[in-house]
């Protein structure tokens, strides 16, 4: 049923709570292909000091950042085990939820599988929720997984 699953990280070990279940789903269903995949957000930064950060300065960053994520997301590879399941790494650019939402969509994704990080209350209207966003967006399934630690409000 799941043949292509999209997992989005972004880079903490609360995001990398899923991957067992990304394993155990590899052993347990007919799958062909995992997809791990980081959103990298445009940032514009102000002017540092008298001066401001150069468009040389900033391109040297963004291929930093770009690199940095990407050997994440190859040690995330590697560390996974997807035996018979063919596996890739992504990195996407914009708005985390929506770009999410759209590269499942347009790549035939059958599932996105993410953690949620717990927030409520809030904390959650402050910082916003990516995975709720995604949830909302997305017209593939998505399968959420809450972080370990996760106490509810009520």
């Amino acid at each position: 049923m799941y043949q292509k699953i999209l997992v989005p990280l972004d880079g903490s070990e609360l995001a990398e709570c899923v991957l067992p279940h990304v394993e155990t789903m590899a052993k347990g269903c007919v799958m062909k292909e995992v997809v791990f995949v980081r959103v990298i957000e445009s940032v514009q930064l102000p002017p540092i000091g008298d001066g401001s950060i150069g468009e040389e300065e900033m391109n040297e960053m963004r291929i930093e950042d770009e690199t940095s994520v990407a050997n994440y997301l190859e040690g995330v590879r590697s560390r996974v085990s997807l035996e018979r399941v063919a596996s890739s790494a992504e990195i996407l650019k914009g708005k985390p939820a929506e770009t999410l939402a759209d590269f499942a969509s347009k790549n035939g994704f059958g599932l996105i599988i993410m953690s949620t990080h717990g927030r409520s209350g809030v904390s959650r209207w402050v910082f916003g929720s990516t995975a709720d966003r995604v949830l909302r967006s997305a017209c593939v399934p998505v399968l959420m997984v809450r972080a370990p630690g996760c106490v509810p409000e009520f």
